[in-house]
């Protein structure tokens, strides 16, 4: 296949464009610097251009563009989470919609988050759920909402909703393994707040899988098929980096102290992936001591 992609430096981005590499298909990267070659195209979403002929006989497009939410989410950086998300979506969908229908990309492959859901408690949530009310699921829901032109235009598109990707190399992970190899890994607030995770290796297997099924769009929660509460992952973690794990921080300073993201890393969110069971998508890791082995 032939598959543009946007974000494809980040750490989600990057490891999908190796995957499509090593499974010989053809990617062309969207950059915003000047291009370096032939693999390269650069586009400006801050300033909604992009040349559609970019696009024109693509098998499929995956955008994952979008700031870091592991930041203090100041009054500014609320506005950079959202511009960096809905701008380059936004971009890529007046691109496609611009093209004529026999030349649009058969499927847009767009990011979203859990976020989406909110809060759900002790409720497991799949893809039927409606939204949550906080900062992060009303950004999800913006940030999806700008690939209805797509939708419109009879492309096929599918909202990729990612938990926690699992890898040692980035993300989540990445950010909370220093301190579980010090034996410093906490347990926030409860620990009873639910934690949808997903190793790497799955989480790509999801795109290459929604890449080339037809039969599949629409919301997919990109999640592995048993989430846990944060006391759970906090143990299997710690145990497997052969560390203890008897730190807690409650949520009241999470929460001062980091203000809606502290209250987002309280919420709990116990998404199911019901779309991937439904069209029999099968998990590498089934659970987590298994997706942390992988990940490790």
């Amino acid at each position: 296949m032939r598959i543009v992609m946007a974000g494809s430096s980040g750490f989600l981005g990057t490891a999908l464009a190796d995957r499509l590499h090593a499974d010989g298909h053809e990617v062309v990267r969207l950059v915003r610097r000047p291009a370096r070659g032939a693999g390269e195209v650069t586009w400006d979403p801050e300033a909604r251009h992009l040349d559609a002929a970019v696009l024109a006989g693509a098998d499929g497009v995956v955008n994952l563009s979008g700031a870091s939410i592991n930041h203090v989410w100041t009054e500014v950086y609320r506005k950079i989470l959202v511009t960096s998300r809905v701008n380059p979506t936004a971009t890529i969908a007046a691109a496609i919609t611009a093209l004529n229908p026999t030349e649009r990309p058969k499927v847009l492959v767009n990011g979203s988050a859990v976020g989406f859901y909110g809060d759900t408690g002790n409720l497991p949530v799949d893809e039927d759920a409606t939204s949550g009310g906080d900062f992060l699921a009303d950004l999800c829901r913006v940030w999806e909402g700008a690939t209805r032109p797509v939708d419109d235009a009879g492309v096929r598109v599918v909202r990729l909703r990612t938990g926690f990707p699992l890898h040692r190399s980035g993300g989540f992970l990445a950010a909370v393994l220093p301190a579980f190899r010090m034996g410093l890994g906490p347990r926030l607030g409860s620990g009873r707040q639910w934690l949808p995770w997903i190793s790497l290796e799955d989480w790509l297997s999801v795109v290459t899988f929604v890449l080339s099924r037809e039969d599949v769009a629409g919301p997919v929660n990109a999640v592995g098929p048993a989430p846990v509460p944060n006391a759970e992952f906090t143990r299997d973690l710690a145990t497997a980096v052969h560390r203890p794990a008897f730190v807690r921080i409650p949520g009241p300073p999470v929460r001062l102290f980091l203000g809606d993201l502290g209250r987002t890393m309280l919420a709990s969110s116990r998404v199911r992936p019901g779309a991937l069971n439904r069209h029999e998508f099968t998990f590498r890791h089934q659970t987590l001591p298994a997706a942390l082995e992988a990940a490790l």
